[in-house]
């Protein structure tokens, strides 16, 4: 078969191309790997960077050889002409993971929001659509809306409920927009949902994950605060918070890329109470100067401090319509008969993931 995977080095993406490799290596003929260049490093030296890591898989390390024989990376400047590369090839399987994640809520910010998510997936689908047999497209479960209740891996046929940001909506019209335009171009679509993405469950090292995002964002934002100032966290207490690991997520997507699934919701059967998993990280990260509310706090209600008002003019923008949501819950029995999901404490995962962010200073991992 021959893969083209786009968002290769990111925090998703580079575990998707891990476990390609190792469960698929003898079957992939080939894999196409888009990458940006950075200032420092070409695309070329990026991948062999993440694949001779101390966080690539020991199967990686020890199938080097046979694994760079197979890859051929591609600047990313060049990924819409793709007869610049193709040798009169098809491509089997697109797996488009790459993706914009900005939660903001500003108005200014729809339009490039939408042009990364929407308009770059749209652009690539026309491109390629002559060569592919297959579209994965990895989306995120959220782009559901704030919904309550029982969540359907389908939920294409019905409006969501509002979406909490531009990110989300953008993520639901690109789900639309490739049902709708693979129905008619007769390609194959596949929507794969991951919840919000913790650390390593199985794979080694444990807790370890490329890029703090989302809760950890918070945990950072209060590991790294100096005011003895008190603060009000606004919250739903009825809520959940669903986070999947990483090299969960990743497994799934290489499982289920080949076959007849048109739609997935890759999450945990389970939720973390919101204010379970607040106390959990903010015990981890030592602050105890808060107050849980329902209470909408902004500059009409006013604050109570300088760090009350700092949270909530940025990060906290961001994370009350999530530390707000309506309680709902997915539907996981497809799920949990493609690959388990590992049992373990939610809480004690939660914490171990926060410590792990915070032995390695919350630093991006750089490839």
């Amino acid at each position: 078969m021959i893969i083209l995977l786009t968002g290769a080095t990111g925090t998703l993406g580079s575990r998707i191309l891990f476990s390609l490799l190792e469960d698929r290596l003898d079957t992939i003929e080939h894999i196409y790997l888009p990458v940006r260049a950075k200032k420092s490093s070409t695309p070329k030296n990026r991948i062999l960077k993440m694949l001779k890591s101390d966080f690539a898989p020991e199967f990686v390390s020890q199938n080097i050889k046979k694994i760079l024989g197979k890859i051929t990376v591609i600047p990313a400047t060049e990924i819409l002409n793709p007869t610049k590369f193709l040798k009169q090839e098809r491509i089997n399987f697109f797996v488009h993971s790459a993706g914009f994640v900005n939660l903001s809520t500003a108005v200014e910010a729809k339009d490039e929001i939408f042009e990364e998510n929407f308009e770059f997936t749209k652009s690539i689908f026309e491109a390629y659509s002559a060569f592919i047999d297959k579209f994965i497209y990895i989306s995120t479960a959220f782009s559901a809306g704030n919904v309550g209740g029982l969540i359907p891996n389908d939920y294409l046929k019905t409006e969501p409920a509002t979406h909490r940001n531009h990110y989300e909506a953008s993520k639901y019209a690109t789900e639309k927009f490739l049902v709708s335009e693979g129905a008619d171009a007769n390609i194959s679509v596949q929507i794969l949902r991951p919840s919000v993405l913790g650390g390593n469950i199985k794979d080694a090292p444990s807790f370890f994950i490329s890029k703090y995002m989302v809760f950890y964002l918070f945990a950072k934002f209060f590991h790294r605060n100096t005011s003895k100032d008190s603060i009000r966290i606004t919250v739903n207490t009825d809520s959940g918070l669903n986070i999947i690991p990483t090299d969960y997520a990743a497994k799934v997507i290489a499982t289920v890329f080949d076959t007849d699934i048109t739609q997935l919701n890759i999450v945990h059967y389970k939720t973390t109470l919101i204010s379970n998993g607040i106390k959990k990280i903010l015990a981890t990260v030592a602050f105890d100067n808060y107050n849980l509310t329902h209470k909408i706090i902004d500059k009409t209600s006013g604050f109570e401090s300088q760090l009350e008002q700092f949270y909530y003019n940025t990060i906290g923008v961001h994370l009350t319509p999530y530390l707000t949501s309506k309680p709902c819950e997915w539907d996981t029995t497809l799920l949990q008969q493609i690959l388990p999901i590992p049992e373990y404490d939610l809480e004690d995962y939660l914490a171990n993931t926060i410590m792990f962010a915070k032995a390695n200073g919350f630093r991006n991992q750089q490839w």
